[in-house]
């Protein structure tokens, strides 16, 4: 079988994998510091439909990329340049966030909400940036099923996703 997509594609696919399997890995890692003092978990229901979602995202952009000739698909550098951009705001909510970032919702009345860095703007930036990578990533490879397909299922998650950490925020942090 012959290779069709350029390589600076395959790179970029490995990179962008890469960095969520360590985030991954950071979100454990929180998750038990968290817990360790008190932290409890809310809205566990719904989380497997994130693995889910983000793990078939990848598959999508495989499939696709391997049912659509994208050989001629040339480097988009505004959308890679805009992709660049959210990692710099993606890594900002991480760092901002530190020990109490994490893909999961856990709260702890012994600390207080973090209103700084990106959160001191937007409520949920995070969930943003994950919304425009959906788009972003797909374009790049030009695979445009998935493009259109996972930044709508992402906003249905968050229906369920941003009531459920607005109600466990609430119902720690009443003040």
């Amino acid at each position: 079988m012959e290779l069709t997509m350029p390589i600076f594609m395959w790179i970029l696919l490995i990179i962008i994998i890469s960095q969520r399997l360590i985030e991954l890995i950071i979100a454990r890692r929180n998750e038990r510091w968290m817990k360790e003092r008190g932290g409890i978990e809310r809205g566990g229901k719904h989380y497997k439909f994130f693995v889910i979602l983000h793990t078939v995202f990848f598959i999508s952009i495989l499939l696709e990329v391997t049912f659509r000739d994208v050989s001629n698909v040339k480097l988009n550098y505004i959308l890679l340049a805009l992709f660049i951009f959210t990692q710099g705001i993606r890594i900002w909510c991480i760092r901002t966030l530190g020990r109490f970032w994490n893909t999961k919702i856990i709260v702890s009345p012994q600390f207080s909400v973090v209103n700084e860095g990106p959160y001191k703007y937007v409520k949920h930036p995070n969930y943003i940036i994950v919304g425009i990578e959906l788009l972003i990533i797909p374009l790049l490879f030009g695979v445009y099923i998935t493009a259109i397909v996972f930044p709508i299922l992402h906003i249905l998650l968050l229906t369920i996703r941003i009531p459920t950490e607005e109600k466990a925020l609430a119902e720690n942090f009443s003040d």
